[in-house]
């Protein structure tokens, strides 16, 4: 007799099944992982893009800022601080040296509580005439 029983179609049937659900989620895996890569890849841009535009807006300032971009799908969050030297902590600042800003930039996108981040530290150093007043 010639052919397959009922049981190794069945069982042929079950390792194909098992098979293509590990493929399926292992192409589920890489698609999510190329849209992070995208979209992480976007906020490095806007990041960079968020930085010269400070840079154009005027002499730098201490405080807070925080707006959106395109269309509110990534927001972001700029947070600039004088940089303080912990080996030169309560030693006297020429007035006339240029002022060093610590810059933290943080963007946001997702929905919901999967939110992801891109976080930045910089520092820009601005010459003493161009430092804005601290606020």
């Amino acid at each position: 007799m010639r052919g397959y029983t009922l049981i190794e179609v069945i069982v042929a049937f079950a390792v194909l099944a098992l098979a293509l659900t590990l493929l399926l989620g292992t192409l589920t895996n890489a698609s999510r992982q190329v849209r992070w890569s995208a979209d992480a890849g976007r906020a490095a841009l806007l990041a960079q893009s968020v930085l010269e535009q400070a840079d154009l807006d005027g002499p730098w300032r201490e405080g807070e800022r925080s707006g959106a971009l395109e269309d509110g799908r990534y927001r972001w969050t700029m947070r600039v601080r004088r940089f303080e030297d912990p080996t030169r902590v309560g030693q006297p600042v020429d007035p006339a040296a240029p002022a060093l800003f610590t810059v933290d930039l943080t963007l946001q996108w997702g929905a919901g509580g999967a939110r992801e981040r891109f976080e930045l530290r910089s520092l820009r150093l601005v010459p003493a005439n161009a430092a804005g007043p601290t606020t």
